[in-house]
């Protein structure tokens, strides 16, 4: 009998040192640092002509500059946006001239909680600026108000389990570190700008990297040493693996403001706002986000409503592609027009041709609804698009 308990016991000591030993990988959403930043700048661009069986060669040429960086704090979240799109086309036909547009606006938003650390209220501050071709002035505008919610960059924990993955596939851990672990790999590769400034650009990756792998081997699950080839995947996962911004959390605020200039010439009209922003990895390989803001702005004879929606859903098909899907959805009215209303749908495969160089395939669905008929676009717009997107950051 005492044999039996002995040999039970032992069984149920291996067991238990089996299931201790080996960790499930955790989740993005697993991620807490409160002091946290990332910065996002794309130059995409199609280009197309044709030559031929017409007048004339024709062209039609997009560009697409979009910066996003966002720096987290336990009391402030400060966000800075821009978007500025530009075509330029020549029609086919004798006589045909080239024609371009541009519209940009860019703005700033600081979020300051009332409770530091924490998911609560806040109060916020906005500045926004925009331009467009062959407009009278430029839009200006001032917003201040309240809100309640924070939004996570969780992107470092999205790291730290790629580089986690490379590891193990090559042999260099026996099994999967605890959280704390994938925790720390995370708050390093969060502060990478840290490593930056204090020991300079060329410098600061081989204290960076050395960081991450003393964290590493403290796990306990390095399967013989973290050489040069460790090092070297773990580099190879930060410099040229493509993994998108990954955010977790949702917010909502409201505010009035002004619009201080216009691009009709007006100023001084009063704004009212009222935003909403939803964002989840719904696992480790897909992020959904949607962000909607309805805004009015108040005239005594002619006040104006707007009423923007973007939806998207985020696939990472490998360490080199992934889907992105996009829905938006745009609303304009005013007391003097009629409504207008844009819909459009898209979905591209982006391949990493290096770090910063994407190759993209986009298909897209435009449909606009602006209550005239007969004017050449009560049909939905369907296009078929090539083109490569370059990171600056």
């Amino acid at each position: 009998m005492n044999k039996l308990n002995i040999l039970g016991s032992a069984i149920a000591l291996g067991l238990t040192g089996a299931f201790t030993s080996a960790h499930a990988e955790p989740l993005i959403t697993d991620y807490k640092e409160a002091t946290s930043a990332y910065e996002d700048a794309y130059v995409s661009g199609n280009f197309n002509s044709n030559d031929g069986n017409q007048d004339q060669a024709s062209y039609n040429l997009d560009l697409t500059l979009d910066y996003e960086k966002v720096f987290s704090s336990p009391n402030r979240n400060t966000k800075i946006d821009f978007l500025g799109t530009g075509s330029s086309a020549k029609g086919g036909n004798e006589g045909d001239k080239s024609s371009s547009t541009y519209q940009a606006l860019g703005s700033a938003t600081v979020d300051n909680y009332f409770t530091p650390n924490s998911n609560a209220a806040f109060w916020y501050g906005k500045g926004e600026v925009g331009i467009q071709k062959d407009q009278e002035d430029p839009f200006t505008k001032a917003t201040a108000g309240i809100g309640y919610g924070r939004v996570v960059n969780v992107t470092p924990m999205a790291y730290a389990i790629r580089i986690m993955q490379k590891l193990r596939e090559e042999g260099f851990l026996k099994a999967d570190p605890s959280n704390d672990i994938y925790q720390q790999v995370a708050v390093i590769v969060d502060k990478e700008s840290e490593y930056k400034s204090k020991y300079g650009l060329d410098d600061y990756k081989q204290y960076w990297l050395q960081d991450i792998q003393k964290v590493i081997e403290t796990s306990g699950m390095v399967q013989g040493d973290f050489n040069a080839r460790a090092v070297v995947q773990t580099y190879d996962v930060l410099e040229n693996e493509r993994v998108s911004t990954r955010k977790n959390g949702w917010l909502v605020r409201a505010g009035v403001g002004a619009v201080l200039s216009n691009y009709d010439g007006s100023d001084g009209k009063p704004a009212l706002e009222v935003g909403a922003e939803y964002h989840r990895p719904i696992n480790n390989k897909t992020q959904f986000s949607n962000e909607a803001i309805a805004t009015a702005t108040l005239d005594d004879d002619d006040n104006g409503y707007n009423f923007n929606n973007a939806m998207s859903l985020t696939y990472e098909l490998s360490d080199l592609i992934d889907w992105e899907n996009k829905w938006t959805l745009a609303y304009a009215t005013s007391d003097d027009t009629d409504d207008v209303t844009t819909n459009t749908l898209s979905s591209a495969f982006y391949y990493s041709l290096t770090n910063q160089l994407d190759f993209g395939v986009e298909g897209k669905l435009t449909k606009l609804d602006d209550s005239i008929s007969n004017n050449g676009n009560d049909e939905v717009d369907k296009s078929l698009t090539m083109g490569v997107k370059y990171r600056l950051k």
